[in-house]
């Protein structure tokens, strides 16, 4: 015969084991790029969203990595080449690259030119590397099966960061 409970204990029991779920290691996906020769995974809430890259109007008295305005449904974007920002070669304009743009929670009109999308990764399937990152905005770094380096992206820091402000010349 079944054994009747009550309602008070069926409550508790869902509340546990909605914690042991919620404390149970889901699977971590990031979106991964590639931003000039670098590999680099972006946390999926702190993108908005991925497009081809449309006409961007360039801006005088900017800097080099300020590649202009884009205007993207209506509304204008500052588009960041982010390899030239950090230092690297300028993104060449080819059918692979990509604007990313930057989660409307951090209240910028802010999209950053990568080389191009790789996908969604599953963060189980890198081996953490130790230490933050030489970057303000490099959260972690990451090693695929393949040895392959990834750095992770902090939105947070990057889109905040003084340098990124200060497009002008």
């Amino acid at each position: 015969m079944a054994r009747r409970i009550s309602l008070r204990e069926f409550q508790q029991d869902l509340v546990r084991r909605l914690n042991e779920a919620a404390a149970a290691e889901a699977p971590s996906a990031r979106l991964g790029v590639q931003v000039g020769g670098e590999l680099w995974l972006v946390r999926l809430e702190e993108a908005g969203e991925v497009i081809p890259v449309p006409p961007i109007a360039p801006v005088p008295l900017t800097r080099p990595w300020f590649r202009g305005l884009a205007n993207i449904r209506g509304n204008l974007y500052s588009v960041v080449d982010l390899a030239a920002f950090q230092a690297g070669e300028p993104t060449t304009h080819t059918p692979d690259a990509r604007l990313l743009l930057v989660h409307e929670r951090y209240s910028t009109s802010a999209a950053l030119l990568v080389s191009r999308m790789l996908g969604l990764r599953n963060l189980q399937q890198f081996q953490q590397r130790p230490g933050k990152g030489a970057r303000a905005w490099e959260s972690g770094q990451w090693v695929d099966r393949d040895g392959h380096l990834w750095r992770e992206l902090n939105m947070n820091e990057l889109v905040y960061h003084n340098d990124f402000l200060q497009a002008g010349l």
